[in-house]
């Protein structure tokens, strides 16, 4: 069997599905080459360092870390010599306006105390509910995670499992099925969130981001989310890989039904053997693709599609240290159905909201200048095609109305102890990362977009061009693009040696 040996491949955009899948190729003997469009490495995972703080812009729980050890053991490397991970506990404090905290962790004895205080009667659904998450973990994380949907006989071929797991009922449906309270419903349901889904919307089979959590822990990386790109980077050039930061691709040449050369805006072109893109994927086609009919015909169908909210992030550093607020806390505002409905339906930008706060200087210091902590406030927004708002003036108001609830309900004088500021908005999204509608999520992660309905791995019509990241299979988080890097480089790699 001839190996890929000598071959050429481009991979645009260094975010984690990007970078994941330039090391797998390079892992295998193809000369890849990353071109990157921003000032450094990361998409989502970009960082910025303010007045001695370090801010990251996107995820911030690190889940499945086997599913990034994997891309240093390929080539019989340790992801330790790059990077340290390090435990978060509790995973989440969930807290309520009325004050009642729930903090979620796989500690099954104090999980468990957890929930008996809110309601003894739902330890028991619980366990079932566990049960169900272990099911649809192995149908549709183990088994389907990392496989390509190129076709619709591979979906129907996958249908039975997912459908005796009632695939077709939402998160929240599910979880309902087997808890009573209302408080502990949302603590279980609001993951979906996480990669840009509605709990009342988005299939049950992501229940089982509860086993994955449960399983592989939440951790944290040592110097920011930054640093665990800056490791996947610096792996990749020891196996000899080129990165090209700081020079965005401009288009993706095509001859027939073949991706030719990718050129970028300083004037720079290659030719190579495969192209993937880890860009937005209706950026991929529309823009990147778009002298090809073969563009013009998917950015079209893509425009059809349901793309997930955008996000409204502030970050702020503050004066002091808060060891009494953990690193992950969720600040569940007075509604839950209505505020998801006006978010996903109706795309308006209601008075209250729910609150994620990162604070990640209470698991490493290293984050903010000594004595001082670093935070941000991120709260899930209408993209700017259900909620076309001039984000210029309602950012700096919304900005105030986030730290006066975290002022509220945990810092009394934020506004006296801020030392620097600043929020990333919708329109952000747009300029900076070229995501169709500003959203933070890609296509939104509903059944009718999962799977074989989603981007594929591999383009249907141009056989060399490859699709990698959140807009694929199997979606978003860090998990879900590591897991279509795999997908798209056993493509890629096939292909190459052929």
């Amino acid at each position: 069997m001839s190996t890929p040996e000598g071959k050429t491949a481009c991979v645009i955009g260094a975010g984690f599905g990007g970078m994941a899948l330039a090391i797998r190729l390079q892992s295998a003997g193809i000369a890849t080459t990353v071109v990157e469009s921003r000032d450094k490495p990361g998409g989502r995972a970009y960082y910025w360092e303010k007045d001695g703080f370090t801010f990251d812009a996107g995820p911030t729980v690190v889940t499945d870390p086997d599913c990034l050890r994997q891309l240093w053991e390929l080539s019989g490397h340790d992801m330790a010599e790059d990077l340290e991970l390090m435990p978060v506990m509790p995973f989440y404090r969930l807290n309520w306006p009325d004050g009642v905290n729930f903090d979620y962790s796989n500690d099954e004895k104090n999980l468990r105390n957890e929930i008996m205080k809110l309601e003894p009667a739902d330890v028991e659904g619980y366990d079932r509910f566990l049960e169900y998450a272990a099911g649809v973990y192995e149908e549709g994380y183990v088994k389907l995670g990392t496989v390509p949907f190129l076709n619709f006989k591979s979906m129907i071929k996958a249908a039975p499992a997912l459908m005796k797991k009632q695939a077709w009922r939402s998160v929240y449906s599910m979880v309902s099925k087997y808890i009573k309270n209302e408080k502990l419903r949302e603590a279980l349901s609001f993951h979906t969130l996480l990669v840009g889904g509605s709990p009342m919307k988005t299939s049950s089979i992501y229940a089982l981001i509860h086993k994955l959590e449960k399983d592989g822990g939440v951790w944290w990386t040592r110097g920011g989310t930054n640093r665990l790109i800056a490791g996947m980077v610096r792996h990749f050039e020891r196996l000899g890989g080129t990165m090209r930061v700081g020079d965005g691709v401009t288009r993706v040449e095509t001859e027939g039904k073949r991706a030719k050369a990718v050129h970028t805006k300083s004037g720079w072109s290659q030719r190579f053997d495969a192209v993937a893109s880890n860009a937005d994927i209706m950026h991929s086609y529309r823009d990147l693709l778009g002298d090809s009919y073969r563009g013009k015909t998917q950015a079209k169908a893509l425009a059809k599609k349901s793309f997930s909210p955008s996000l409204f992030v502030v970050h702020f550093g503050i004066e002091g240290t808060w060891p009494g607020i953990p690193h992950h806390m969720i600040l569940f505002g007075p509604r839950y159905h209505g505020l998801l409905d006006d978010i996903y339906s109706k795309g308006i930008l209601p008075a209250d909201f729910s609150i994620y706060l990162h604070h990640p200087t209470v698991t490493d210091p290293s984050m903010a200048p000594e004595g001082m902590s670093t935070f941000y406030a991120l709260v899930p927004v209408a993209h700017m095609g259900k909620m076309p708002i001039n984000w210029d003036e309602v950012g700096p108001e919304l900005e105030k109305r986030i730290l006066d609830e975290v002022g509220r309900r945990l810092i009394p004088d934020i506004h006296d102890r801020i030392v620097t500021k600043f929020h990333y908005a919708p329109k952000d999204f747009g300029q900076d990362l070229n995501a169709h509608l500003g959203s933070a999520f890609s296509l939104e992660p509903v059944l009718w977009q999962s799977a074989f309905f989603r981007g594929h791995n591999r383009d249907d019509v141009i056989d060399n061009f490859y699709l990698v990241g959140a807009g694929t299979h199997p979606g978003a988080g860090i998990p879900g693009v590591v897991g279509s890097a795999k997908a798209t480089a056993g493509l890629m790699i096939e292909d190459l040696s052929s």
